[in-house]
């Protein structure tokens, strides 16, 4: 299973999603232009010593990050317009789950190239979660159905 981030605005964010994928051993996609210059050092910084070792690839489009998984795996797309609840559909083992900026989710093109469309049901009148916590909440559902947590 992979993680994406597309063209993260944070490098805090980055930096704990590459602990969260190097802690469950999943792959993590950067879909560039990053909103901040990436900076190795603040990188290493914010993802602390898991940056050594997660399998990250960075992409340097939209693009190219289709070039690369479109049509090959499916691509679900974590974002608050989504009807389905992320718990409404069935995870499998090679899923990229996409999150959107931080400041903006994703473009229209984007957000229809998805393959899933996925929310977390929240309490009424409240806008998003933090990308990477959203991640985390929803992989800590669909690991356990692809059988991909470490034990």
């Amino acid at each position: 299973m992979h993680l994406a981030l597309y063209q993260p605005d944070i490098p805090q964010n980055t930096g704990a999603a590459m602990r969260l994928c190097a802690c469950l051993g999943l792959t993590l996609d950067i879909i560039e232009p990053c909103g901040f210059l990436w900076n190795d050092k603040k990188i290493r910084r914010s993802g602390m010593d898991y940056t050594e070792s997660v399998s990250l690839t960075r992409h340097t489009s939209w693009e190219k990050f289709c070039d690369t998984y479109q049509g090959k795996q499916r691509i679900i797309l974590m974002t608050t317009k989504a009807s389905v609840p992320y718990h409404n559909i069935d995870f499998r083992a090679d899923d990229i789950l996409l999150a959107g900026r931080e400041s903006a989710g994703v473009p229209d093109n984007v957000h229809d190239a998805a393959d899933e469309r996925i929310l977390i049901p929240m309490h009424a009148g409240q806008r998003s979660m933090n990308v990477i916590n959203s991640a985390s909440f929803i992989l800590g559902y669909a690991l356990p159905q692809t059988n991909g947590l470490i034990s």
